[in-house]
């Protein structure tokens, strides 16, 4: 185990310090000039200096707030909507495919309707967040309830499962991996939505800092807090959706160890 973690260490090291190096080539090469391509030594400056003057960490704090806020709300609404669309029939044929179109369409593009429902406030960014991410979710919770095994529900009616009992003991844990999925793609459109939301409405947050950066044409600071956004989203994927994953693949016989 612990040889194939540094085996894994040694090859993101290898590859992150490959795509460094040859950003610096590119760079040196002149290209581009430099305020359209900075050098990483400028873009490591920026991220230092925004993390020593406090605004990174100050952004970091209220986008992470706004976002946990949204995609937890988008989780209460999506995944009890999924589950009724996907054993109600008549839900499924008028809901469900309000849905599905509903999910063609770029999360930009509730930004317009936020702004007249709720004006320029932090409820606008929230509706914004919620509905980028609470339809993902929807659906990946409809996808799993429609993909049970038949077999499986045909054995626990006639073993007298019904209602809430069917729920728990054979509908959630055959479509658990698929409401992860949900959760996983909610939780990245729930950023989108909340970059989108942030660069428009001029407030605290990631958005603020990369709407700056480009009013002042500073692209250090573009890519420096582009690769804050990347590090959260990681640490994230890292920290909860993977351990979760795992877990299930574990319980499934899909993985041999859950760590």
């Amino acid at each position: 185990m612990k040889t194939t973690l540094l085996t894994k260490i040694t090859r993101q090291l290898i590859f992150f310090g490959a795509l460094a190096a040859i950003w610096e080539i590119l760079f040196r090469l002149r290209i581009w000039p430099p305020y359209i391509f900075p050098s990483p030594l400028a873009v490591a400056s920026s991220l230092v200096g925004g993390f020593a003057d406090g605004s990174y960490p100050i952004g970091i704090a209220v986008s992470m707030t706004r976002i946990v806020i949204g995609f937890g709300i988008a989780v209460l609404i999506g995944l009890p909507l999924g589950l009724l669309i996907g054993r109600v029939a008549f839900l499924s044929d008028t809901l469900g495919s309000v849905l599905s179109g509903l999910q063609t369409l770029p999360s930009i593009c509730w930004l317009p309707l936020a702004l007249i429902w709720f004006g320029l406030n932090e409820s606008a960014i929230l509706f914004v967040v919620v509905m980028g991410a609470v339809l993902a979710i929807a659906i990946a919770a409809e996808g799993g309830v429609r993909n049970t095994p038949p077999a499986y529900l045909r054995a626990s009616t006639n073993l007298g499962a019904r209602g809430w009992n069917l729920y728990r003991h054979v509908i959630f844990p055959a479509a658990l991996p698929s409401f992860l999925t949900g959760l996983r793609l909610g939780w990245s459109f729930a950023w989108r939505s909340l970059m989108a939301g942030e660069l428009i409405y001029i407030t605290l947050g990631l958005g603020q800092l990369l709407a700056m950066g480009r009013d002042l044409n500073d692209l250090a600071q573009v890519m420096a807090v582009m690769l804050v956004i990347i590090a959260l989203g990681l640490a994230v994927d890292r920290a909860v959706f993977s351990p979760l994953e795992k877990s299930v693949r574990y319980k499934w016989g899909l993985e041999t160890n859950a760590r």
